[in-house]
């Protein structure tokens, strides 16, 4: 098959979620012999013609200089360029600033979009941007020919509002086996004498909770805030935690390596998110051995169940942060350990997209 990937900034992965399963994926299906090609942002950092195999069609993205316009530009540029490839698939990953040119995709290839999470319910959002996400999601639903969940919730949204059927995928996360404790040094904190919380700024992502209950509960223990700061939010948040010294604002962390380490010899590790389906970072805590206190909601408690602590306020951070030891709650690490291993692999996930592909492919071969 001779395969697309739209939607992301690129690979290899700089930025998120959708960057680090295109860059997964994508290798995958070259190792399985397929032609496969990803679209990347023309300042990428990564400005080679190929990666591992994938083919890299650098497009002109102006987010850097009209900001989240510049998005709907560069998958304009995208969708052009992909009119003239003669593609079997394209996998759009994300509907957000691509689905209102659905109607310049190629007649031929097959649409599979992975509808993500709930995207108009993200707090950042002002009400007109809202409802234009909802018109957004709309169109992605109605237009592609299949749809991919994330997560049962999002499963159940889109049968609901959109009668569409779609097929759950989850996320993925490699298993973590190799900690490497000098690793700490960088970062100046001590086995199991930190904790940590790794978000995007944005408000659903519920960092000004944790942090206020860590506030709350004098702990000295430091906490290590990872995530891009430099936004008008992450600002904000810097500035209020100004004199609490043990909140350590570290910047975006992209090293794997240094990520699965610190979260893995973490105390507790937090995780804030709200809205969305199976939440890479989340999986990526399990994988790692993180002992997990996550905001209350029924996405989160869709992946970690029973084997982990929930929040809705700082007040119960704050509790947390005074009763809960690593040391007894080995068994929930374990459990969601294995959860990985057994049900959110790497290789479990992309063989379960490349056998919705085959099934796409035949279908559309036999008209079914």
């Amino acid at each position: 098959m001779k395969i697309a990937i739209l939607g992301t900034r690129g690979i290899p992965n700089y930025y998120g979620g959708f960057e680090q399963f295109a860059e997964f994926f994508s290798v995958y299906l070259v190792q399985k012999g397929h032609e496969v090609y990803c679209y990347n942002s023309h300042n990428h950092k990564f400005q080679e013609k190929t990666f591992q195999g994938v083919n890299i069609i650098h497009q002109h993205d102006p987010e850097y200089k009209y900001g989240t316009f510049g998005q709907f530009i560069y998958d304009y540029n995208c969708i052009i360029d992909s009119r003239k490839r003669d593609f079997d698939i394209i996998l759009q990953l994300g509907y957000t600033s691509n689905s209102i040119w659905f109607f310049l995709l190629p007649q031929k290839p097959i649409i599979i979009t992975n509808m993500d999470g709930i995207e108009w319910k993200r707090s950042k959002y002002s009400r007109p941007v809202q409802q234009f996400l909802r018109f957004a999601e709309r169109l992605a639903a109605i237009s592609s020919d299949y749809l991919v969940s994330d997560s049962l919730g999002i499963q159940t949204f889109l049968k609901k509002r959109y009668k569409k059927d779609s097929t759950y995928i989850a996320y993925g996360a490699h298993p973590f086996t190799n900690p490497n404790e000098t690793i700490l040094e960088q970062y100046q904190v001590e086995k199991e004498n930190f904790n940590m919380i790794m978000a995007r700024f944005e408000p659903e992502n519920n960092l000004e909770m944790v942090l206020d209950g860590v506030v709350k509960s004098n702990d000295s223990t430091p906490i290590l805030v990872i995530g891009n700061h430099t936004t008008k939010y992450g600002e904000y948040l810097k500035n209020k935690y100004k004199n609490h010294n043990a909140i350590r604002f570290m910047g975006a962390i992209y090293n794997l390596e240094h990520l699965n380490n610190l979260r893995y010899f973490s105390k507790l590790y937090f995780h804030g998110h709200s809205v969305g389906g199976t939440n890479p970072s989340l999986l990526e805590a399990m994988a790692s051995k993180a002992l997990i206190l996550a905001h209350n909601n029924n996405f989160n408690k869709g992946i970690i169940k029973q084997n982990g602590y929930y929040f809705a306020n700082p007040e119960e951070v704050k509790n947390l942060l005074l009763t809960i030891k690593k040391n007894d709650n080995l068994q929930f690490i374990q459990n969601n350990f294995e959860a990985i291993v057994n049900e959110f692999n790497w290789d479990k996930i992309n063989g379960e997209y490349l056998s919705l592909f085959e099934q796409c492919m035949a279908r559309s071969k036999t008209g079914k």
